[in-house]
């Protein structure tokens, strides 16, 4: 019983671990690194701790002795093993920076007891998959010298393999970790501040004001509150978790169906991830692996993310020219002047971020200013929040939580990044892909985002893609593609993975709020989204689609026109209107010929897509009746 008489000192070690994340985070942001071994390894332990007791704090059940014990002593053991790991590495970290340490048994046995305790941690973080992904990579590393085919590799030492996962700056310490603490944190606190001036809400109402008249309603109204906010938000599912619960029952009660409403809400969230400035905090990272400025991959991704969206709008709108709903009088939002005043704040925010990186301002120190800004601004339009303490308290651990799931999860992803690097099989992998493709680059394409849905399943989205990037994107590259427009095609099919079945993260996280079937709401959301499946295969055949990529403007303009006639007549076809199934086939058809086939072709295609949407209007058969 003495673990639960220690659940109320969880609560109070949570609050002061998350002061120290967010102090550390700001100091970093303005003053830069200070250590790079005490910043990483000292993060992921103050992380780690974090996860566990938070873990601990929510057990709150009394009465089950035997639950304390099954609960408490993994926990406990998970904490000890990882503050030994890390004990051991500050022991000789100045010789491990200049690279003159070797490691004794104990440093093997003390690095394990880290990679397992990081292995631990992620599974309580984020779930299974991911934790399982890095065991299995990790054993694979350990004995892929008797694997079968292709997967086998030479061998490697224990000393070896420790020496690169934990002693160094090659594994879990490696380059992912060095940008997440060095470079995003500052932007999960953003997102967090945000939430604790409940900007997060003014938005979605911001929403419901712009589409009130739009027959769709709540459903077009979430797609935009989620593109908003999900492009500050870390993740797709803590997106759906937080507008789902205000989008969702909005949704519900114009008369769409539960399943619907999930579904709408979980392809708007992930959209929030390829979309800039911040892009779910990828951005910054794919800067970084593939040593483009920040700036680049923005404007890269502004163009593609509108399309996306745009389908997204005609998608609903053509479900809901099929569906009997609910009829009501427009909604009439009226803002307070200190709801403008909120947006407002929102808009300056992120102008301040952007403008700094203009300026030459690191990402880091961009973000510091949107944070200052929002603070600043924030708290003179919300002055009953700076003596609130629960809400502080609340903003402190959310910020910190959040930052510190995100670290432990990239820690196991150096785990598996530092096991690619070690056997090669990713360029391996990436080898039997091309030859199995035989140099065709459409096949390539189709088995790349095959593996990548595969690879991305249940993984939030910074794993997801850098995962995925390591193991696929040589292959693209050896293709001939740019490197901009590879990590763009894996980036879209991992942050996709949130909504494909079965693993369906975003999906299944909206389901439960909507009150639908997890599944059926993952293959609505597939359906609306599908034109997103098609814009990464843009990226190759219309390359002049990503801004910045050194097309010239004539060449953009027509790539962003048939790419953008592409996804209307898609998102069309996905919902035909009952009397006019056979434009189905007739819209992908011309999808297919505007994206995929030479400018001649694709010139034909617009005039005939021209003509089927002229054909195809909303009261087209309404005016035929009537002549009747």
């Amino acid at each position: 019983m003495s673990v639960f008489k220690r659940i109320p000192v969880a609560d109070h070690l949570v609050t002061l671990l998350s002061l120290i994340v967010v102090a550390t985070v700001l100091y970093v942001s303005l003053f830069g690194v200070f250590s790079d071994s005490y910043l990483r390894v000292g993060m992921l332990l103050i992380s780690g701790l974090l996860v566990v007791l938070s873990s601990l704090g929510r057990t709150r059940d009394l009465s089950d002795t035997r639950l304390s014990l099954r609960t408490g002593l993994p926990m406990f053991l998970t904490a000890a093993a990882l503050f030994l790991a890390v004990y051991q590495y500050f022991r000789a970290a100045d010789e491990i920076e200049t690279g003159l340490y070797f490691l004794s048994t104990a440093d093997i046995w003390f690095g394990l007891l880290g990679l397992l305790a990081v292995i631990e941690l992620t599974r309580r973080s984020v779930g299974l998959v991911m934790a399982l992904v890095a065991a299995i990579v990790l054993a694979y590393g350990a004995f892929g010298h008797m694997a079968p085919g292709f997967l086998r590799h030479a061998g490697i030492s224990a000393d070896e393999l420790m020496t690169v996962l934990w002693f160094s700056f090659d594994g879990v310490f490696g380059r992912p970790m060095a940008t997440v603490v060095s470079t995003i944190l500052i932007f999960i606190l953003f997102g967090a501040l945000l939430e604790l001036l409940s900007i997060d809400r003014v938005l979605v109402r911001m929403a419901v004001a712009a589409t009130g008249r739009l027959k769709s309603g709540p459903a077009a109204a979430a797609t935009v509150a989620s593109g908003l906010f999900g492009t500050i938000s870390g993740s797709a599912v803590a997106n759906v978790v937080g507008t789902g619960v205000i989008t969702i029952p909005l949704i519900k009660k114009r008369g769409f169906s539960a399943r619907f409403a999930g579904a709408v809400e979980s392809a708007a969230s992930s959209g929030g991830q390829i979309t800039p400035p911040i892009m779910g905090a990828v951005a910054f990272i794919m800067a970084d692996v593939t040593s483009v400025p920040y700036l680049t991959i923005c404007a890269a991704a502004a163009v593609p993310a509108v399309i996306y969206y745009c389908g997204l709008f005609v998608a609903i709108s053509r479900a809901t020219d099929n569906m009997e709903l609910v009829e009501e009088a427009q909604p009439t939002v009226r803002f307070t002047w200190r709801e403008l005043l909120q947006i407002a704040i929102f808009a300056i925010a992120l102008a301040g971020i952007v403008c700094a990186m203009v300026a030459g301002a690191s990402p880091a120190y961009a973000g510091f200013i949107g944070v200052a800004l929002a603070t600043v601004l924030g708290f003179s339009v919300r002055p009953d929040l700076v003596f609130d303490l629960q809400a502080w308290l609340k903003f402190v651990r959310s910020a910190g939580l959040i930052s510190a799931q995100l670290v432990v999860i990239v820690g196991a992803v150096g785990i598996v990044i530092g096991v690619l690097n070690l056997t090669g099989v990713g360029l391996r992998f990436a080898a039997l892909l091309s030859n199995l493709a035989s140099d065709q680059l459409i096949l390539s394409l189709l088995l790349m985002a095959l593996a990548c849905l595969l690879l991305g399943m249940g993984m939030p989205t910074v794993p997801a893609y850098l995962i995925i990037v390591l193991v696929m994107g040589p292959s693209l590259q050896k293709l001939g593609v740019p490197i901009v427009h590879t990590h763009m095609f894996v980036l879209y099919f991992g942050v996709l993975s949130a909504i494909t079945p079965p693993v369906a993260l975003a999906a299944f996280a909206a389901a439960p709020i909507a009150g639908a079937p997890p599944m059926a709401t993952a293959l609505e959301a597939s359906r609306l989204a599908l034109p997103g499946f098609v814009i990464p295969f843009a990226f190759v055949y219309q390359p002049a689609l990503l801004l910045g990529t050194g097309y010239p403007i004539t060449e953009t303009a027509q790539a962003i026109l048939f790419v953008l006639l592409a996804v209307i007549v898609i998102s069309r076809a996905c919902y035909p209107r009952r009397s006019k199934t056979y434009m189905t086939p007739v819209g992908l058809a011309l999808a297919g010929g505007l994206i995929f086939f030479d400018p001649l072709v694709s010139w034909l295609c617009v005039a005939l897509a021209g003509a089927s949407l002229a054909l195809d209007r909303p009261g087209q058969s309404a005016r035929k009746l009537s002549r009747t």
